[in-house]
């Protein structure tokens, strides 16, 4: 829904399909939660005849599973058409062999994966890193995005540095926290990508592909005299990655006005303890460090945007040479690890260097489970100890192997002005459909920036939904539910008995019940509230 110039107000499928649109020629398509909605539009605009930076339409292919796909994948860029897919979950692990292939032979094709836990005890259809982080040996360069506007300018970046550097990229980011939310962001057009585009790699890619006019040999199987010596020669092309991201992303900055690097700080300059993170809860961690910095506290992030290659280079030119401590946060489980791969990465650079700060790691957010400032800070209070928690868990209690950190109450963190709502409805009765429009008049109507996610269970018809609303006249940056709403409203009154309808409602706040009762009964029934 377009409000003003190159503003839409869209959802992080929306967005990563719409950079993705501009420089596909192919698009190999296998529907899996959350992710679909990425392929719905590809398929909706290549049926409208909508143009990519190319001018032509996106040939769009839905294959009979992941694997499918992402061989149609593998087989497009061969033939030399640049082509994307987008998969999650289980989903992706069906890709990996195709993942490897890609990657070693150089292909620049693009996978947006709306990251998603993997089934294990048992299955998830909610977010975590459970599955890019089973494909970080596949070769492909991994780039993540923490926001919808993120996703809208990382997503562009992603295909520009794979085409630069003929590397596969995976751009990633959380299933259903950012695939689903809604948010008014700047749209890049197509114009602004094409003057960005490296045309010479276009055609040096396009003069690569198989072609009856250039034989070549392609797909052979090598022997130890060779192989070991072929796995090497990609190194350069590896080397070049981070530089060639930073440089786009320095491109897309000037375009924007909004910074990006490989490695992106926010915080006091000489803060001394920092956390590091990918993916939506960086946002939550920048707006906790607002709040812990107007408290005197000198605290800082280090978002991690560039995965793969992990730049020594650019970690360094984010990380605060003040800094002498630092949690690691990983949306993941590693069953057996030392540690989840972050935190191991991390600790890696600082292997044998004098006076290296003291390093932490530990698990939040598995399978969509929300992240607070209230989590945040108490893992800020964890690096205060005299000796700091590792391989903690944050946002459970965990009264099995007491790896949990306490966690104090919530606090409103949020941007000074911004309005706060909660709508709790039933499966299908209306209330979500009702809520992305309001949402969305919001945005159209109104100068105001604009939040929307939705929760629900697995259920989805007939169970319980949970609309969380923000707008305001600053940027929102609350990835988390609303648990200190200005209004709530209750469309299913049954749920007056089952449910803590005004947990965390705002002093002079707003309850609305849609009521079935006369107004004696309607009384009787609130005073149970």
């Amino acid at each position: 829904m377009k409000n003003k110039k190159n503003h839409i107000t869209c959802d992080g499928n929306y967005a990563a399909s719409h950079v993705a649109y501009m420089f596909s020629e192919v698009a190999a398509i296998y529907p899996i939660t959350p992710s679909s909605d990425m392929a719905e539009n590809i398929d909706q605009w290549s049926a409208g005849g909508r143009k990519n930076i190319f001018g032509e339409t996106v040939k769009v292919v839905e294959m009979q599973s992941e694997g499918g796909a992402s061989g149609s994948m593998h087989g497009a860029l061969q033939g030399g058409a640049l082509a994307s897919s987008f998969t999650a979950s289980q989903g992706l692990l069906l890709m990996i062999p195709n993942m490897y292939k890609m990657s070693g032979e150089l292909l620049p094709g693009v996978l947006h994966v709306s990251a998603r836990s993997l089934a294990a005890q048992a299955l998830s259809i909610f977010g975590d890193h459970s599955d890019v982080m089973s494909a970080r040996q596949t070769g492909f360069a991994m780039l993540a995005s923490g926001s919808v506007q993120e996703i809208m300018d990382l997503g562009g970046i992603a295909h520009l540095a794979s085409i630069k550097t003929r590397v596969p990229f995976l751009h990633f980011f959380d299933g259903f926290r950012s695939s689903h939310e809604v948010q008014r962001v700047e749209a890049l057009t197509t114009e602004q990508m094409e003057k960005l585009l490296d045309w010479d790699a276009v055609k040096r890619f396009r003069n690569n592909s198989l072609n009856p006019e250039r034989p070549v040999t392609r797909g052979t199987a090598q022997n130890p005299d060779i192989y070991f010596q072929s796995r090497e020669a990609a190194n350069p092309f590896y080397t070049a990655i981070p530089d060639a991201v930073a440089e786009y992303m320095d491109e897309v900055s000037k375009l924007t006005g909004r910074t990006y690097r490989p490695f992106s700080y926010y915080g006091d300059p000489q803060a001394e303890h920092i956390v590091m993170a990918m993916g939506s809860v960086t946002e939550t961690i920048r707006e906790s460090i607002d709040y812990l910095r107007s408290k005197g506290e000198k605290v800082g992030l280090i978002a991690v945007h560039l995965y793969r290659p992990f730049s020594a280079k650019y970690f360094f030119e984010a990380f605060p040479r003040s800094a002498k401590r630092i949690a690691v946060m990983d949306r993941t489980k590693e069953l057996g690890a030392n540690g989840e791969p972050l935190y191991l990465d991390v600790k890696d650079l600082f292997y044998g260097k004098e006076n290296a700060p003291v390093i932490v790691g530990g698990r939040y957010g598995l399978s969509s489970k929300d992240t607070t400032p209230a989590q945040i800070i108490a893992v800020f209070e964890n690096l205060k100890r005299n000796e700091p928690k590792n391989g903690f868990t944050v946002g459970i209690n965990d009264d099995v192997t007491f790896t949990s950190l306490p966690v104090g109450e919530e606090v409103d963190s949020a941007s000074e002005g911004t309005i706060s709502a909660k709508f709790f409805g039933i499966g299908s009765d209306g209330t979500v459909g009702a809520n992305k429009n309001s949402i969305k008049i919001i945005s159209e109507c109104t100068d105001k920036y604009v939040q929307a996610y939705f929760a629900y269970d697995s259920k989805k018809s007939g169970g319980v939904t949970t609309s969380h609303l923000r707008f305001g006249d600053h940027p929102i940056r609350s990835t988390y539910l609303v648990n200190t709403p200005d209004f709530v409203a209750c469309h299913v009154p049954a749920y007056l008995e089952k449910y803590d309808m005004l947990k965390g409602l705002k002093k002079g706040g707003t309850f609305l019940l849609n009521s079935i009762w006369d107004e004696e009964e309607t009384k009787t029934a609130c005073r149970l509230v």
